[in-house]
């Protein structure tokens, strides 16, 4: 009897629940709702994927011409722009990551926070020197239009940069300096800040030094920064976002992951704002599809792990070791 009372039960309940699904009762609709939920949050990744990049260039844009308008402090809007940028990304790394296992731990984002510091001071300390230069040597107009000064700025400081960023892989010596950015075995915006200072001093001091020789005027400096900083972040970030045949003029993501591959065959792709100077210079490797199997040093040894700080800033006054990932 018991038996047969469950059966009933069971007969009854698949009823109810069919009934349920017939008649549009609550039952029928949350079995209903959960692959809807599921495709509704399926689309929005899909659509952060396609719009995340457009939607940063776009503010980036409209930060530079309200600067320029309404005669906006570089040193105020620079770092705000920035700490505006990280949460956009760092968020973006969240809601589309590209490899959920390169999420920064808690104890990583600790190192990465003293990192972080010290490549701002490198930062802050560079820029101290050009904006002085250029309140020495910029005229007080600029000499060209901006709509072709700014695209003059930008091409220079870049081509600048490619070549510091290529000679800190190629020179053994600036090697000691750069490679310790390549020592994380994850590529996150975080870890962007993980840079030995003076590798952060020399590079951003050449390629601000140029703009001043140049003599660039402080507006055409401050628009070309803005995209740059956009740019280094956004090619860092851990975000599955494609920018397809973009990645002929601009870097992205893609590209740098390859940068950072352990496969020195592939670890090309040295501009970090545009990629017009790796097709010239023939250190462009993306091509539709290709992503690196590991990140880091191909020698991992060959450095300190990222949490000896003091190490990792000591280290280009050790005795040298031979491999790891500067031989591109």
């Amino acid at each position: 009897m018991r038996e047969n009372k469950r059966k009933g039960e069971g007969i009854g309940a698949s009823g109810e629940a069919e009934a349920a699904g017939k008649t549009g009762t609550p039952g029928g609709l949350a079995d209903r709702q959960g692959p809807v939920r599921k495709s509704g949050a399926a689309f929005l990744r899909e659509l952060l994927r396609v719009a995340a990049y457009p939607l940063l260039l776009a503010v980036t844009v409209a930060v530079a011409a309200g600067a320029l308008v309404r005669h906006w402090e570089p040193s105020r809007v620079s770092p705000l722009f920035l700490v505006g940028t990280l949460l956009y990304l760092t968020a973006l790394e969240r809601l589309i990551p590209y490899e959920p296992r390169w999420h920064p731990s808690r104890r990583e984002w600790r190192w990465y926070g003293a990192y972080f510091l010290m490549t701002m001071v490198g930062s802050a300390f560079a820029q101290f020197l050009v904006t002085s230069g250029v309140g020495l040597l910029s005229p007080k107009e600029p000499v060209l239009p901006l709509g072709a000064e700014i695209p003059a700025a930008l091409l220079s400081g870049s081509l600048v940069s490619y070549a510091v960023h290529r000679l800190g892989h190629t020179n053994p010596l600036l090697w000691r300096l750069h490679g310790v950015h390549h020592v994380p075995q994850k590529v996150n915006v975080a870890n962007n800040g993980v840079n030995h200072v003076l590798d952060i001093v020399l590079a951003q001091g050449l390629v601000q030094l140029v703009l001043v020789l140049v003599a660039f005027s402080r507006e055409s400096v401050l628009a070309a920064g803005l995209f740059v900083a956009a740019q280094g972040y956004f090619v860092h970030a851990n975000i599955d976002v494609r920018i397809g045949r973009l990645n002929h003029l601009l870097a992205s993501p893609e590209q740098h992951r390859l940068h950072h591959s352990t496969d020195l065959s592939e670890a090309g792709h040295y501009g970090s704002d545009l990629s017009c100077w790796d097709h010239l210079f023939g250190s462009f490797t993306w091509r539709p599809g290709r992503a690196p199997e590991a990140v880091g040093l191909s020698d991992p040894t060959s450095f300190p792990e990222t949490g000896e700080f003091l190490a990792s800033l000591l280290h280009p006054w050790r005795s040298a070791k031979r491999g790891g990932h500067g031989t591109t």
